[in-house]
């Protein structure tokens, strides 16, 4: 659980997070969403403990200030923008492994689907590489790591489509985990959260809920018909359980009903491929596809 409590941040004066109270209960998935100056990164600053604030922050009853390196163990974070690091890709994977525990394996694993082989790039400077491959290599940095929060500062940001996409299922496969996800565009992140927290001017202008309606024994069967085969779909389609028919342009399969959110939200990715879609309710798990 994360209680945040007349949390206020100023710079040289000026209120940047102005009075805001959160809860956010173990395992759910807030996005934080809000215009530039919002106060966004500021608000996740102060939840690291890289900020001095007024108000009080507790982590599962920990601070950010006083119990922040047990704290860093069970968070990863994605910063908005990358650090300025000199040292080789290498070095770097190395460096997190040693401190973390990760197994660089599982970052290569990761960076592979992001469309980012580490092996080419091994040997560069961090800070040479573009701002895609070091948003990438940082998200594989992240999600490698076995944490029970995940805190991303636009994610998506310099993320070619195809990485996009696989960056949102790779986020969708840590359901266990809180997330607090922030961004400026809530169509991308909607099938991730259940919960979107808009802030303005440093306060929080929205709190709302998704409420789920269907009993988590329920079943949706779904089929999906696309204009076009498409690898990329086809992969993230499989590890939904999704299964094609011989032409590879209709897909079917069942999603558990507490899975519908992020479902929708994965084919709201590929929208521009569906020509159609068909999803029907079943009132058991064992209700075949």
């Amino acid at each position: 659980m994360i209680r945040i409590e007349g949390l206020r941040k100023r710079f040289r004066g000026a209120v940047v997070v102005d009075g805001i109270d959160l809860a956010i209960p173990a395992g759910q998935r807030m996005a934080l969403v809000g215009s530039n100056g919002a106060g966004k990164t500021t608000l996740i600053r102060c939840l690291l403990g890289e900020y001095h604030y007024e108000g009080r922050i507790t982590v599962d009853g920990l601070s950010p200030h006083g119990d922040r390196a047990a704290l860093l163990m069970r968070t990863a974070f994605v910063p908005q923008l990358p650090p300025p690091l000199r040292m080789p890709v290498s070095e770097l994977v190395r460096f997190v492994a040693r401190v973390s525990g990760v197994d660089p394996r599982a970052v290569a694993a990761i960076a592979e689907r992001l469309s980012l082989p580490l092996e080419p790039i091994r040997s560069r400077a961090f800070n040479k590489l573009s701002g895609g491959q070091k948003q990438k290599l940082l998200v594989a940095i992240a999600l490698a790591r076995d944490v029970d929060f995940l805190i991303l500062d636009e994610p998506a940001a310099n993320l070619d489509p195809p990485a996009r996409a696989a960056l949102f299922d790779l986020m969708a496969e840590r359901g266990d985990a809180t997330m607090i996800i922030s961004s400026h565009r809530i169509d991308e992140i909607a099938g991730l959260v259940n919960r979107v927290v808009e802030l303005d001017r440093g306060r929080v202008a929205l709190d709302d809920h998704v409420v789920e309606t269907l009993a988590p024994d329920r079943l949706l069967r779904c089929e999906v018909r696309l204009g076009a085969q498409e690898p990329v779909f086809a992969r993230a389609a499989l590890d939904w359980g999704l299964q094609p028919d011989d032409s590879g342009l209709m897909w079917r399969g069942a999603i558990p009903a507490p899975d519908r959110l992020r479902f929708l939200g994965f084919l709201t990715r590929y929208s521009a491929l569906i020509v159609a879609i068909r999803v029907e309710e079943h009132e058991h798990a064992d209700a075949s596809p």
